[in-house]
């Protein structure tokens, strides 16, 4: 039996009932379906998912990839897995029709990724190479797009992101890796970068790494790095492939999970030159790398609600087939029956805690992408309000998701007690698997300097306040019958707390322009900021899935009325046990007085 378990109900939920995608499906933007092909690819994905794709995701965990004389070999398994993705033509879900793909609205093509990042996030990591191909598509010269970007789809070519240095790590523009120019936008590459994902593995017959360095001459930090295009085989005018680069993997990072994900160092230029193309002509590397990292981010945020879902679904199965223990009740009946655990007080509390969070998250991921697709239908000044909101859920979603899921996970391994810590269950690989997820493109301290400095400071807050205008508006609905008068309250309740949060933080960042010292104060608080952000964002919305469920109950048929009530009491649940943490948050930020930066570093 395939060890993952999807939530196909939930995902059409809020593609089809809250979000309804059906509403812009066969317009200019996305013309090539409806809502009836939009199903029929989440039923096909979620086959694919469970069957093929899952098949490997304990086989290449434990036989994983292996490097040799700068060649990785995958276990043949993990190969049959992603044979079975790109023979179904699932790559072109999210391409653009300009480039061949099927031109998949953004809803769609996340809620179909979840199921299979779910499903094996490893295999899917060399799968999503194609991204590159997209955003080299969009930013490299005709003569780049004809070159690399065409074979690139119609080969099923790798694609790589190539940013990190051993010694300049999240601080991208302190990166030594030089670019020296040959003619034309011709470059020869040195330096060595850490931590590629799918950096070198032996399925795809090339790969195409885009790559950050700095020019000669090229001014310091992040504005004076460029993006070439590298190929681990040269291609040659016609477009066949050529001699091997001077690209290789000098090591394979071993790792506590998501061991089947090749995780490389790369060297450039060691014993062979290495041959980069400057992409577009243009020396705007950073701005280039952007499209390519905000998409990962939402990837990696998505990972994390996948893997805390099949997590939760898993927990669920064997709490309603473990028997054990008399009812509470009857404890003290030594003749009582036994009974499922789900049965027990605690259990059910884990459970239904799981249950939130993993259906918070996915609607939290899904709203984000269905903003995407906003900015798509918009134009002009409605398309950059779409495209900043975004934007703005971006590190909520990355930073909040990966934490939440590893901390609820490990909840999950509660109910299957002893059981769970063994590979009998797959509880235990979930676990070493999503606990990069906090790491990946920048840890969760990062992801809150970006939201604070970046999302909400750098643009006054106009973004954050315009999202804050909704939720009030949710605050203040309902009329004289409303089943949520309790949750309404306690939405606005938090949405003050986190004002207030904010506002101190403010304060505090306006004091040190003066004092600079005074930033500190802000630095200690842009995690909690998050947290507190993310889970307002999370309790607006599934309130909001709450109120169309309370809608439906009385249509629901006997198969759909548990999962309507299900979304009432995961609202409920979320509102009355996670949201009152947001007022000690704000507590504690209002009363920062810095003294820990005064603490000596000998005392830690």
């Amino acid at each position: 039996m395939s060890h993952y378990k999807s939530n196909l109900r939930d995902l059409r939920f809020n593609l089809f009932e809250t979000l309804r995608i059906q509403d812009y499906l066969g317009t200019e933007a996305f013309p090539s379906m409806d809502a009836d092909v939009a199903d029929d690819v989440l039923v096909e994905v979620e086959r694919l998912a469970s069957d093929e794709f899952a098949a490997s995701f304990t086989d290449a965990d434990r036989n994983p990839p292996t490097l040799e004389d700068g060649v990785v070999t995958l276990p043949d398994s993990l190969k049959k897995s992603l044979h079975a993705y790109f023979d179904g033509g699932w790559q072109n879900l999210g391409i653009p029709t300009k480039f061949g793909g099927f031109g998949s609205p953004d809803a769609l093509r996340w809620a179909a990724q979840e199921m299979l990042v779910g499903a094996n996030p490893a295999a899917y990591f060399y799968a999503s190479g194609t991204l590159m191909a997209v955003v080299l598509g969009e930013t490299g010269t005709p003569e780049q797009v004809e070159r690399f970007v065409k074979p690139m789809l119609d080969n099923n070519w790798g694609g790589t992101m190539v940013l990190t240095e051993p010694d300049a790590g999240s601080d991208v523009g302190s990166g030594t890796s030089k670019a020296v120019h040959i003619e034309g936008d011709t470059y020869h590459l040195e330096g060595v970068k850490r931590f590629i994902t799918s950096g070198e593995h032996d399925f795809a017959e090339n790969i195409i790494h885009l790559v950050l360095a700095r020019r000669e001459g090229g001014e310091p930090g992040t504005k004076g790095l460029s993006m070439f295009i590298v190929p681990k085989f040269l291609v040659n005018d016609d477009g066949s492939l050529g001699e091997r680069n001077g690209i290789v993997a000098t090591n394979l990072e071993k790792k506590m999970g998501i061991k089947a994900s090749t995780t490389c160092e790369l060297t450039m230029g060691m014993d062979e030159p290495c041959v980069g193309y400057l992409v577009g002509g243009v020396h705007q590397g950073i701005r280039q790398m952007f499209h390519i990292i905000e998409d990962a981010r939402l990837l990696i945020g998505t990972k994390s609600a996948a893997t805390l879902s099949t997590g939760y679904l898993n927990a669920l199965e064997y709490a309603n087939e473990r028997i054990q223990s008399a009812d509470m009740t009857e404890m003290a009946d030594k003749t009582a029956p036994r009974v499922p655990i789900i049965d027990h007080p605690n259990v059910r509390r884990l459970l239904m805690t799981l249950k939130a969070y993993s259906e918070g998250l996915r609607a939290m991921f899904l709203y984000t992408a269905w903003t995407n697709d906003q900015a798509k239908l918009a134009e002009g000044d409605d398309a950059t309000d779409w495209e900043r909101r975004s934007d703005l859920l971006l590190p909520l979603l990355k930073g909040y998701a990966s934490e939440v899921a590893y901390d609820q996970l490990g909840q999950a391994l509660q109910v299957f007690g002893g059981s769970g810590f063994t590979q009998d269950y797959p509880l235990e690989q979930y676990i070493r698997d999503v606990k990069i997820d906090s790491l990946y493109e920048g840890t969760t301290g990062i992801q809150s300097l970006d939201l604070f400095f970046r999302k909400i400071a750098k643009d006054r807050g106009a973004t954050l306040t315009s999202l804050a205008g909704e939720i009030l508006e949710t605050v203040k609905g309902g009329g004289e019958d409303d089943p949520f008068t309790d949750e309404r309250a306690a939405l606005g309740r938090a949405l003050e707390h986190v004002q207030a949060q904010l506002g101190s933080m403010v304060g505090n960042l306006m004091n040190a322009q003066e004092n600079p010292p005074e930033v500190y104060k802000v630095g200690l608080h842009t995690v909690g900021l998050l947290e507190s952000l993310a889970e307002v964002v999370i309790a607006w919305l599934l309130i909001t899935h709450a109120e169309t469920a309370h809608r439906s109950l009385d249509s629901a048929d006997g198969g759909d009325l548990p999962f309507y009530e299900g979304k009432i009491a995961a609202a409920r649940w979320f509102t009355k046990t996670v949201l009152p943490e947001i007022a000690m948050r704000r507590t504690l930020a209002e009363a920062e007085d810095g003294s820990l930066m005064q603490v000596p570093k000998e005392a830690f």
